[in-house]
Order: C-alpha cells, then structure tokens, then sequence
C-alpha cells in the first residue's frame, strides 16, 4: 500500500497533480482494502467529508490521507475518538507538532494498557494451569 502525508512541505508538480485526482468509493475500497460501507461509516462519524457530484461522493487527497490515518490508528487500537482527535489537529495552525505531541502520549497510553494485558493474560495462564493440574490429579 502506498504511503501517504497530509504535510508534504515540498511538493513537486507531480504532487501537485496527484493532489487534484479524485477517487470514488470503490477506488479507496479497493486501495486500503475496505469494504464502502467502513468508508461510509467514517464519513457519517465526521472523519472524512467527500464532496457530492449528484448522488456521487468524490473522495480528494485529504480523504485518502485520513482514511489511512484512521485505519492505522485502529490497527494500533485507538478508538474512533482518539482517532477523530489526532486527525482533527492538523486543521488547526502549528497542528502538526500538537499532533506529534498528542500521538506520543497515545502510544504511551496504549503500550501501557497492552503491558496490563499482556500481565492479566499471563495471569489468567497460571491460573488455568493450576486448575487443569488440580482437575488432572487423582482423588485419594
């Protein structure tokens, strides 16, 4: 999958003509391999905001940007919220390094709860194998 930056400071004219391409649904679909009704979901929660040709929506480069945003964040399990706020920050000015700064304290917040997890996991573990040893053992 291509990579792609919503802060590109130096594009080239090639960028520039990238940014004017517009996508339908089945094209982003197809690109981040998504079914349209996630990608009509995020629209309806405010993540992203496709223009209407008639009953056409017509996705930019913004879109695309912010829909892999969105599913990056979800694979790293953010909620929609989190998401929402991260994203939301590049729209405000010097948003780039609030959002750095606001996507580190998400991480951190994130490896700490998969850190208490992976804890209560290993303890669920041993419990189980007590239990299975205690069940396993011979009446006497």
């Amino acid at each position: 999958m291509k990579q792609y930056h919503l802060n590109d400071e130096n594009q080239s004219q090639e960028n520039h003509s990238q940014e004017t391409l517009t996508y339908s649904i089945s094209e982003l679909s197809k690109e981040f391999e998504i079914t349209p009704r996630s990608i009509r979901y995020y629209e309806a929660e405010g993540l992203i905001s496709p223009q209407r040709q008639g009953s056409q929506r017509v996705y930019h480069r913004g879109d695309l940007i912010r829909l892999q945003l969105i599913l990056r964040g979800k694979r790293v399990g953010f909620s929609l919220s989190e998401i929402r706020e991260i994203i939301n920050l590049y729209d405000s000015p010097k948003g780039e390094q609030k959002q750095t700064t606001l996507l580190l304290g998400k991480i951190e917040e994130r490896r700490n709860a998969l850190y208490q997890q992976q804890k209560d996991i290993k303890t669920m573990l041993s419990e189980l194998d007590r239990l299975e040893i205690r069940i396993n053992q011979p009446e006497k």
